[in-house]
């Protein structure tokens, strides 16, 4: 009698133990299901955030191209000057927006990085002294972060340098060169039809 007693108990402990254990899993269980759908969201922000960070830089580049456009020469003064103070005040307003996004990165991503940004602002810091020669070489640089094979050869060293970098980084690192591509293109275009225009002149001149 005794002793059915005390299996009696014990039965009545390990059920009471079986049913804490459950709990216990239901209650980790939700909380991981809670933190799955938080990363979720977090996830979402980041990738938020970095588009409008992008919608800002686009904004900015676009109104610059605006204010050293050849339409922009074109134009009487007097509205000249009514669309830069309006460009200009656009420029101010979206500056004021600041956004960032940092890239969590280990040692050797951080100092991949600082090499890659080395080697662009490089390039950048010359393309005054030799603009065809800087444009080459940033082309260069850019074919090596696509994965298509490129119209022109890549830069191998700058390859492994961009590998790496953070995903992130690398996604920042080829933006900034086609930004950079695309500026020396329209300044060339500007140049050329600056120049079509002293010749014109001349020729105007001659005839005269």
């Amino acid at each position: 009698m005794a002793q059915a007693k005390i299996n009696a108990k014990m039965n009545d402990a390990s059920k009471g133990k079986f049913s804490r254990t459950l709990s216990m899993a239901d209650r980790s269980g939700r909380l991981l299901e809670s933190l799955d759908q938080i990363e979720t969201r977090v996830e979402a922000l980041r990738e938020e955030a970095t588009a409008m960070e992008q919608e800002r830089e686009c904004l900015i580049e676009m109104i610059q191209c605006i204010q050293n456009s050849q339409e922009m020469r074109s134009v009487c003064d007097g509205e000249r000057e009514e669309l830069s103070l309006t460009a200009s005040r656009l420029l101010g307003r979206t500056l004021t927006v600041s956004i960032s996004v940092d890239t969590i990165r280990n040692d050797q991503q951080e100092e991949a990085l600082k090499k890659a940004t080395a080697i662009i602002d490089e390039i950048a810091g010359k393309v005054l002294e030799d603009m065809e020669g800087a444009r080459k070489r940033l082309q260069a640089l850019h074919a090596a972060c696509v994965t298509d094979a490129p119209p022109v050869p890549l830069d191998q060293k700058f390859q492994s340098v961009v590998i790496s970098c953070a995903l992130e980084d690398q996604k920042k690192i080829k933006r900034r060169l086609e930004t950079l591509i695309r500026n020396m293109h329209n300044a060339e275009k500007t140049i050329k039809i600056m120049d079509n225009q002293k010749v014109d002149h001349s020729s105007l001149t001659n005839g005269k």
